[in-house]
């Protein structure tokens, strides 16, 4: 599966990204409906897990303050109090997944923000690239 994250395109992974060395987005396709079911952890700055989100359902809601919006091509998370987006994944074609938008603390408390033409943790910023995974996971970070 190639995954896009904001315009860089991460080819032939196993479907997972790790953030700051966490596995923290997993994303796959239902073996019968081809549906996109992510699996993905939420955060707040002092690395306290706030939502967990497994096939895309909601598991875990910490003060139900965060709703999951979904189709059989899109997952969307976002907080119901400012209706911001947190983490949208959708299907651009059979292979390639886009994380296209979203902004998260990572599990070490740091801000990640993805727009359609970036990423950036803290400092660092990629935007543009195509990278070869060779079967592993995202690396951010």
């Amino acid at each position: 599966m190639d995954i896009e994250v904001g315009s860089n395109l991460y080819r032939n992974t196993d479907g997972t990204i790790e953030i700051e060395g966490v596995p923290q987005i997993q994303v796959v396709r239902h073996p019968s409906t081809g549906a996109l079911l992510v699996n993905f952890a939420l955060f707040d700055s002092i690395g306290r897990m706030l939502a967990k989100m497994v096939d895309s359902t909601l598991m875990f809601n910490d003060r139900r303050a965060y709703e999951v919006n979904k189709t059989a091509e899109s997952v969307a998370v976002k907080e119901i109090t400012s209706n911001k987006v947190l983490l949208k994944m959708e299907t651009k074609s059979p292979g390639v997944v886009s994380f296209s938008q979203g902004e998260f603390h990572t599990m070490k408390g740091h801000l990640l923000e993805v727009s359609a033409k970036e990423w950036k943790l803290d400092k660092l910023v990629k935007s543009g690239q195509t990278i070869d995974t060779n079967g592993a996971a995202v690396s951010i970070g």
